[in-house]
């Protein structure tokens, strides 16, 4: 499933129905009926679908897009874009995305956990060690997670934060044959 990310202070806004749209200033991969999770604040809030994907340029935005962004007016919108994006100018090529928020989730995941579908990395590690034939590097790499208990920790002991996404793709492999093979399924 795609996903379509927010910083957090649109949390309320889009949880409330006041933000159903969202301007990007980059051509996206969705098109509309696509079933994608909203995220914002580093949590998904839900399951939306994609209504609209329109491609403009920044001089072509309305105060009706400025709305369904979250905002009172074009110029506020375009304030807002400026702040996200520093060399944007009236002939810039945006994208709006409109969205319908269809299901919100009424507990908490995180977006780190997400590409599990709910399901803890410890889980997908226990069950990956007990009912896999992993590959040796997989295998050391989520035994390295178990071990210090945390992806921070792993990731350290491998030489920092930005070797957190080899345990993560570990995890992510394990998971998906282990929802192959019937050991697992989503919880979202």
């Amino acid at each position: 499933m795609k996903n379509l990310k927010f910083n957090g202070r649109y949390k309320e806004l889009i949880l409330n129905g006041k933000k159903r749209a969202t301007i990007r200033v980059r051509k996206v991969n969705l098109t509309p009926g696509d079933e994608i999770l909203l995220h914002s604040g580093g949590y998904v809030l839900g399951r939306a679908l994609i209504k609209k994907v329109e491609e403009k340029s920044l001089s072509e935005l309305t105060d009706e897009d400025a709305q369904k962004d979250g905002f009172k007016t074009r110029n506020e919108l375009i304030n807002a874009l400026k702040k996200h994006y520093k060399n944007i100018n009236p002939d810039t090529k945006v994208t709006v995305v409109e969205f319908e928020l269809k299901e919100r989730f009424d507990r908490q995941i995180l977006s780190a956990d997400f590409p599990y579908e709910g399901n803890s990395p410890i889980e997908i590690a226990e069950m990956a060690m007990k009912h896999l034939d992993l590959s040796e590097r997989d295998k050391k790499l989520i035994e390295l997670f178990l071990k210090a208990g945390s992806l921070r920790k792993a990731s350290y002991k491998l030489g920092g934060l930005n070797k957190r996404y080899m345990i993560r793709e570990a995890l992510r492999r394990a998971y998906e044959e282990l929802k192959a093979r019937g050991f697992m399924k989503p919880r979202l």
